[in-house]
């Protein structure tokens, strides 16, 4: 009932009741206001309990993506490239999902903590700068007695300094003799780049950036004109040209070292390279070479650049070598493994490499066809293919003889029934399917893809080659082509040598300051001592 209804039964004055009846229309548009709040403040709350909701399910799912991937589910590079994109998005979506809970009120959303990972120790070779935190007295807030220290609370955080710029200066005083008339003074210091004004620190500098760090020239001209140094790309493409002069006897050893192993991994890669006549890119290849790490001995890479992918580079590179050579399926490696070939300098007839071939590429072709169709054919195949990694996984810190009869006892029955049961499946297969097209990749390369369980030192794929080429795909999302073939071979020569120093755990950048230092007086006949083998003096 209206409660304003009421006043009319109501014995009042009428000052009275009109009084009443403004304080009692005054508490009805009150109380519609507050409700009116009410819902406004509901509907709000509803509206971030269902974002947060959204939000949740979003974090789940990057999540899910990114911690509980299988092996291939994303191609490498994409991995590499998306990966940081993953976390970035997660974290934004944590920090939208704190804003909100912030913003609710503490009676109506229950606040877990947020769970905080476990953070990596700092690493112990880097310089520490201690910052002590002393109260501001040594004397009780409280009681006004002295306080005793009982321990110490230490953290850290990680710091940086970008890039400095500072000058070398050489001061050599003159002497003369007023007896002879002679002038005597300090020699010039040795420099690799003679009379050039820049020392090795920014040699070092310009090259790892260039071509470990994959940025072009003129973004370290961006970066110098910060400070306010001026470094001409024409000059910095000058040191660049003279530093892989230099340093080409080294790379040229490291491939002499490579093709004294028995057993080796190729692989190749396109580059785009500057066609200046047409006004566009033709495609040329990046070659690479590298040592088995099953078998003692430094690791090595070696990358060469040719203009095309046609087998003769394979064949002028490897020359006389003979062993095990690893490799995918392209057709240009055929020619190195035929029955016989002739010796690139002379008449004689050479013994042809054996060829082994790679499990991960033969894993590949299953895997993309469960990925595809769910089939239940490929997920047996990969069930069993991983059965000869588990046995690689359990043999790798074991000697070469110990690893020999591990893969005798285990891999070889393995095999042995992985090939009944692809004849056994492949007659029951439609023809002309993917499915058989799977089945017989390795079926016909059998031979080459067993190879490696009958020894100790031979390994089961080539995914060592493959990884050392993945940082060059990345980097030519950055320097997009090379400019000039003679370019593209002085990029193989750093490659090389800084991809040797990576795979035997030196720091490239402390390698190629220090062989920069020594390398202008360095005997040609202790080459050997300069090569990114092992850790420096």
């Amino acid at each position: 009932m209206n409660p304003l209804a009421k006043l009319d039964q109501l014995n009042l004055e009428p000052a009275a009741k009109t009084e009443v009846a403004a304080l009692i229309q005054s508490l009805i548009e009150q109380h519609e206001r507050d409700a009116k709040a009410i819902q406004t403040k509901d509907a709000t709350i509803h509206a971030k309990e269902v974002k947060i909701e959204a939000l949740t399910f979003e974090l789940a799912y990057y999540k899910r993506i990114r911690f509980s991937r299988k092996n291939e589910s994303l191609a490498p590079l994409q991995r590499d490239v998306f990966e940081e994109t993953w976390n970035t998005d997660m974290s934004a979506i944590e920090a939208e999902v704190e804003q909100l809970q912030d913003d609710q009120p503490c009676d109506t959303v229950s606040r877990p903590k947020r769970p905080r990972a476990g953070r990596q120790s700092l690493p112990p070779h880097l310089p520490r700068i201690e910052h002590r935190h002393e109260p501001e007295s040594c004397t009780c807030g409280k009681c006004g007695k002295d306080l005793v220290k009982i321990g110490e609370d230490v953290s850290e955080q990680l710091d940086v300094e970008p890039a400095k710029f500072f000058v070398h200066r050489h001061i050599r005083p003159q002497y003369a003799c007023r007896a002879c008339e002679s002038i005597t003074a300090a020699p010039i210091p040795p420099a690799v780049i003679d009379g050039g004004m820049a020392a090795v620190g920014l040699l070092t500098w310009v090259m790892v950036s260039k071509f470990l760090d994959h940025l072009p020239l003129y973004r370290l001209e961006q970066i110098a004109a910060r400070d306010g140094v001026i470094l001409s790309r024409s000059t910095l493409a000058d040191w660049v040209g003279r530093l892989g002069v230099a340093l080409q006897p080294l790379a040229d050893r490291l491939a002499w070292h490579l093709l004294q192993r028995d057993s080796l991994h190729a692989d190749e890669t396109p580059v785009p390279q500057l066609d200046p006549g047409n006004g566009k890119t033709k495609k040329a290849y990046l070659w690479a070479y590298r040592s088995n790490d099953l078998q003692p001995g430094p690791k090595i890479i070696v990358f060469d650049y040719q203009a095309g992918r046609s087998s003769r580079h394979a064949q002028n590179f490897l020359q006389n070598w003979q062993g095990h050579l690893l490799v995918d399926d392209y057709a240009g490696y055929k020619a190195l493994f035929a029955a016989t070939r002739a010796h690139p300098e002379s008449q004689r007839l050479l013994v042809p490499c054996v060829e082994l071939a790679c499990w991960a590429h033969a894993r590949r072709k299953f895997f993309d066809l469960f990925q595809a169709s769910q089939n239940p054919i490929a997920q047996e195949a990969l069930n069993r293919i991983a059965l000869l990694y588990a046995i690689e996984v359990e043999g790798r810190e074991m000697t070469i003889d110990d690893r020999q009869r591990l893969r005798a006892e285990k891999s070889l029955p393995t095999l042995a029934a992985l090939h009944d049961w692809l004849q056994q499946t492949r007659l029951r297969t439609a023809p002309n399917s993917a499915t058989l097209k799977a089945m017989d990749y390795s079926l016909k390369r059998w031979v080459a893809l067993t190879r490696y369980a009958e020894t100790g030192d031979l390994p089961i794929d080539n995914n060592p080659v493959e990884n050392s080429i993945r940082p060059i795909a990345l980097g030519k999302k950055n320097w997009l082509f090379a400019g000039s073939e003679r370019a593209g071979q002085r990029a193989a020569v750093i490659q090389t040598l800084l991809g040797t120093a990576k795979l035997n755990g030196i720091g490239p950048a402390a390698w190629l300051k220090d062989t920069l230092e020594k390398l202008p007086t360095w005997p040609n006949r202790r080459i050997d001592e300069l090569l990114p083998f092992g850790p420096l003096d």
